[in-house]
């Protein structure tokens, strides 16, 4: 059964009912040119009121490994997403668990970091949140089962991507009433589709 993250939490409401519906992770998008950008400080208030199990993800763009060790120290986030090229020793110098992006302008970025679990999204130059979708068909005859596919996600456009088997899918924009607030109905919709 493939997990679900709901990326671009901004608070507690929406928080809760992703938890509640069956999110397995929470993103809080510590970039601050996003619509979708969340004080470490407010994170935190979110993250205490969770209930156990639930992973908490802090997507980090353009910046350092001291900048990301600090930020998720503060917010008490589990997994730090990595949604830039960043340099080996970046990667080297975290404190906790992280995942890499691959931004994906065409068929052949797929094979970057093939050999582990990486997070894949469509390229655009606003580090996501667009709505833009990953071509689908460039997943044909790949093993999916270490990709969690993110980038124009709907309840629509969901079951065709299903059948890749990807190991999860990272949806913001398409729960979304508008940038940064959850629709309840959405989210529901989107995480019983995926894992039904």
């Amino acid at each position: 059964m493939p997990r679900v993250k709901i990326c671009g939490i901004t608070n507690l409401k929406d928080a809760l009912s992703a938890v509640e519906f069956g999110a397995d992770a929470l993103g809080f998008v510590f970039y601050e040119k996003s619509p979708r950008y969340i004080e470490p400080s407010m994170a935190k208030i979110i993250i205490e009121a969770l209930p156990p199990f639930v992973e908490k993800v802090g997507l980090f763009v353009n910046t350092t490994a001291s900048k990301i060790n600090s930020t998720c120290r503060e917010a008490n986030i589990t997994l730090a997403q990595i949604h830039f090229d960043a340099q080996i020793d970046l990667y080297k110098e975290l404190k906790l668990p992280h995942i890499k992006v691959v931004r994906v302008a065409k068929k052949e970025d797929l094979q970057r970091y093939k050999n582990e679990y990486r997070l894949v999204d469509a390229f655009v130059q606003s580090y996501g949140g667009e709505g833009k979708r990953v071509n689908l068909s460039w997943f044909d005859g790949l093993d999916c089962s270490q990709i969690i596919l993110a980038g124009g996600l709907d309840v629509q456009n969901l079951e065709e991507a299903k059948k890749y088997d990807f190991y999860g899918f990272d949806v913001s924009s398409g729960v979304e009433e508008s940038k940064g607030k959850k629709d309840r109905q959405k989210i529901k919709d989107f995480i019983q589709k995926a894992k039904n």
